[in-house]
């Protein structure tokens, strides 16, 4: 509990032992008044003020208002106990209120702890602490044990353990040695870490999170949209309706103003919309908070209320099915050895940076002669052609062998076939295999008890290789041997075909993905691997890279928007109720008071529930 949050506290407890003195207490006329417009003052001056300050810069019609008129009326009635008593009430709720939003921040402002404080740098053979923006591209850091990692890097000396919990939730350390990514935010647990930095700090893991959690809260779902118009015409409603349930009975009939008067206070004090006005922000916080501790990064409520309808998952294989890492399984030369095949293709292949181009040069194991390679040409979704000891050699798949007229023939062994020409000649293939994530089919099986209808994969790769991957993982549909621009063309036609209910998502990790994630109804994207294009273009982002957290998301989705249809229809329901039991007569102020500060805790305690991640 907070400063604020604590003088509240003690302001409602003496208040309380003052209205429980001015019962007791004999008095009658302006004595009576007096004592009761103490405890009063003590826990409702903020209010009055707020409501005249609001009047003075033309916001009239808000819940201070509501809470003003309706308890200064009282007093001019003659309810003194009433007046304190709802005041006191409505300031327990704000208080209460106040510490569950607090809950809900501390859930997402516990990301904030990964901000980086400084940067060691090496100067003149000494360490020196230095803000992480100065620090440049390809400049070495060090990272003592028990330090963050100040900004994304590889590893040129030394071994670790790395805690990623910050970021991905996940409570197991994990091994980092020289030669592998580390990504700012993370805790440097046991050894000295010498570390090469690849991003700047404003384009690094850290600043990206960072800037996604503080704009989180701006984008707002439907539901949360429609409460803030609602309450925009619902307060002055409800004030003109008191103001003719006091005026037109009286007149019309004849006589009995106190008593009507008295009604319409009652009716202003069950109508004030604290319950929805609160509790419906609450729990899109609470569960964006709840998915930030397993490592999921939400970029705005109205991307969990689509998340929720989702009944279409498409992924994309490389590097969110499969881990992305390809490892060469089969050689099969035609007129040369297997040795002089795999030293033509990873030459062929030696600029790119595409996986299977890694794989090709790790399997070739050698230091490359720059100047035995020129003329390369990356050729989009085919392979690469480039001159190689003065010969032309194209190394790619069969739509690059039909492209340049060369007869190729397949292999029988399951993975991606990157054919080698050279000089118009074919020369044989290699086969690369691809290994699945581990839970990669647990996510599928997840996804199908989360209510996704339908079920599909999209990759680039041979027909052969994708259909036993789907057929692996137990996916309903998949496409194969598509280019970018393919990838997206199929996810038209699924948009297409899908229920107007049901929403589809898409699920990458690529750079070549971006535009798909851009076009489907959310797009996810692996974050901790995945490209800085594809995290900016994807709606929700997985800081670990465990496919099998989607359906996690999902579940987190479909679980705030239970609440928050909960606490609506609730809220309206208990209200409907006591305001027509209100006009009437027959409900009186201590029922009003649980109409709106007792709806309002009940709401917000139920808010809370979103804050757990776990059912």
């Amino acid at each position: 509990m907070n400063k604020k949050q604590k003088i509240m506290l003690g302001r409602i407890l003496a208040s309380a032992v003052l209205l429980v003195g001015a019962v007791l207490v004999p008095a009658t006329g302006a004595v009576r008044l007096a004592v009761f417009l103490v405890p009063y003052a003590v826990v409702g001056w903020d209010i009055l003020w707020k409501a005249v300050r609001n009047i003075a810069h033309g916001q009239v019609f808000d819940e201070n208002f509501l809470m003003a008129l309706a308890t200064v009326g009282a007093f001019f009635t003659g309810e003194y106990p009433e007046a304190v008593a709802v005041m006191l009430f409505y300031q327990v709720g704000e208080l209460f209120q106040s510490y569950a939003v607090g809950r809900s921040r501390k859930s997402i402002a516990s990301l904030m702890d990964i901000r980086p404080d400084y940067a060691n740098i090496e100067r003149d053979g000494t360490l020196v602490q230095v803000d992480p923006d100065e620090v440049a591209v390809g400049d070495a850091i060090v990272i003592k044990a028990g330090e963050k990692i100040p900004l994304d890097g590889v590893v040129l000396e030394g071994s670790s353990m790395v805690d990623t919990a910050a970021l991905t939730g996940e409570s197991l350390p994990r091994a980092v040695q020289p030669g592998d990514d580390v990504i700012s935010g993370c805790i440097n647990q046991s050894g000295l870490l010498r570390v090469q930095v690849t991003k700047a700090f404003g384009e690094s893991t850290v600043a990206k999170i960072l800037d996604l959690v503080e704009n989180s809260s701006a984008k707002k779902a439907k539901a949360e949209n429609f409460i803030t118009k609602f309450a925009r015409y619902y307060t002055p409603a409800v004030v003109i309706a008191a103001l003719l349930l006091a005026v037109l009975p009286p007149l019309v009939l004849g006589g009995g103003w106190a008593d009507w008067v008295h009604r319409a206070l009652i009716f202003l004090v069950i109508s004030c919309p604290c319950a929805l006005v609160i509790s419906v922000p609450l729990s899109f916080f609470g569960g964006i908070g709840g998915a930030s501790k397993q490592g999921i990064l939400v970029k705005g409520g109205n991307y969990l209320e689509v998340l929720a309808r989702t009944e279409t998952v498409v992924f994309d294989k490389t590097g969110t099915l499969t881990k992305g890492v390809f490892n060469v399984t089969v050689i099969h030369p035609d007129d040369c050895s297997e040795a002089q095949l795999l030293e033509l293709a990873a030459l062929a292949e030696s600029y790119s940076d595409h996986p299977i181009s890694r794989s090709l040069k790790e399997a070739y194991g050698k230091e490359f002669d720059a100047s035995r390679v020129s003329g390369v040409e990356e050729l989009s979704g085919r392979g690469v052609r480039a001159m190689v000891d003065g010969r032309q050699v194209c190394a790619g798949n069969d739509k690059l062998m039909e492209e340049i007229g060369v007869s190729w023939h397949p292999c029988h062994h399951v993975g991606t076939t990157v054919h080698v020409a050279v000089d118009g000649v074919y020369a044989g293939h290699i086969v690369i295999s691809d290994e699945v994530k581990p839970d990669a089919a647990q996510a599928v099986a997840a996804l199908k008890t989360q209510g996704v209808q339908k079920t599909v994969m999209l990759t680039g790769d041979a027909k052969a290789v994708g259909e036993a991957v789907a057929e692996q993982l137990g996916l309903d549909e998949v496409h194969t041997e598509l280019l970018p621009a393919d990838k997206v063309t199929q996810v038209e036609h699924l948009l297409t075909e899908k229920s107007q209910k049901g929403k589809l998502a898409f699920v990458g990790d690529g750079i070549n993905d971006a535009p798909v994630l851009s076009r489907a109804d959310i797009g996810i994207a692996m974050g901790a691997m995945g490209s800085d294009a594809a995290i900016e273009a994807a709606d929700i982002v997985l800081m670990d890279d465990k496919p099998s957290k989607i359906a996690t998301a999902i579940r987190i989705a479909k679980k705030t928007l239970r609440i928050v249809h909960q606490n609506i229809v609730f809220a309206l329901a208990v209200k409907a109720l006591v305001l027509v039991l209100g006009a009437a007569g027959v409900a009186n102020m201590w029922e009003a008071v649980f109409a709106d500060v007792g709806v309002s805790v009940l709401a917000i305690l139920n808010a809370m529930r979103a804050l757990k991640s776990k059912d």
